[in-house]
């Protein structure tokens, strides 16, 4: 199983879940990972997982996730009953654990909302109208600076 497909299923086990809610928590546990598991800009080697974000209109989506649960429409994705979240080191299993605790009580709209007050999305949608659809690559880069800049 992929390492997107074990971090999905850890916040799908906390509680069902809109898509639009998932996509955006795995985008602040990737976010807050390589915030807080790499010291530099230029040298990110530790990554969530390999799959990146697009800068879509509700915020930034990962098409693999987005596929995988489309049948679902609008309504939750349900709960996962167990899940071993021995697959993961302490200190990933740390940050999915405070990024559940800091945004598991938003909705999938107030989340969408946050993304886009912030810089990494706005600036992957630079020059984009606001409906206008966009696979435009939300770059890793500007997710660590802009999330390291918050941990000061």
């Amino acid at each position: 199983m992929r390492n997107l497909d074990l971090v999905s299923n850890f916040f799908l086990s906390k509680k069902s879940m809109s898509q639009k809610k998932l996509q955006k928590l795995l985008y602040y546990a990737y976010s807050w990972t390589l915030a807080l598991l790499n010291e530099r800009a230029d040298d990110l080697h530790f990554k969530l997982f390999g799959e990146t974000f697009e800068a879509w209109t509700h915020g930034p989506v990962i098409p693999y996730i987005y596929n995988k649960y489309k049948s679902y429409g609008w309504d939750d994705i349900p709960q996962i009953s167990d899940f071993n979240t021995n697959v993961f080191s302490e200190d990933v299993l740390d940050v999915l654990n405070q990024v559940w605790q800091e945004y598991g009580t938003l909705t999938g709209n107030q989340l969408e909302s946050l993304t886009h007050k912030e810089e990494p999305w706005q600036k992957a949608r630079l020059g984009l109208p606001v409906a206008a659809p966009s696979n435009n690559l939300i770059s890793d880069t500007d997710i660590f600076n802009y999330y390291n800049q918050r941990l000061s």
